[in-house]
């Protein structure tokens, strides 16, 4: 089980790993040995997730998921497929948590008073100005 957080938690069994070569250089190990691994979870079929969660993880991870709701994580930053897989697994935790938290409400904040005061200040300074620049009166 991997543990997404305190109220959700996933089987591994519902992971697929698929492994092929790592890009980049690397010499002559990199040519011969398949460390990348990409993780394949099938979101619209899971089990483990309501509706709701679904429909939020889609949403908030649109770019990752596919038209068939299968969400793809690589990972090809070790030289070994066992860390590779290990990370594979950590960040789709991190993208899980991060998907299916709630953003906080915005609260909407007034125009501070020094700020306001500031402005009244200025467009008296400003009608000032413009009043020094008239003709003066003619009596």
């Amino acid at each position: 089980m991997v543990q997404i957080n305190e109220n959700l938690s996933i089987p591994e069994a519902e992971f697929n790993f698929s492994a092929s070569r790592s890009s980049g250089p690397g010499g002559q190990h990199v040519n011969k040995v398949s460390s990348r691994v990409t993780l394949h979870f099938d979101l619209l079929g899971s089990p483990s997730l309501t509706a709701a969660q679904k429909r939020r993880i889609r949403g908030r991870l649109a770019t990752r998921v596919n038209r068939m709701g299968v969400l793809r994580v690589v990972c090809q930053s070790h030289r070994s497929q066992a860390a590779n897989r290990r990370e594979a697994v950590e960040r789709f935790v991190d993208l899980l948590r991060h998907a299916l938290k709630r953003a906080a409400p915005r609260r909407k904040s007034g125009v501070p008073v020094a700020q306001r005061r500031r402005r009244i200040e200025d467009k008296k300074r400003r009608g000032s100005l413009k009043r020094t620049r008239s003709r003066p009166n003619e009596t």
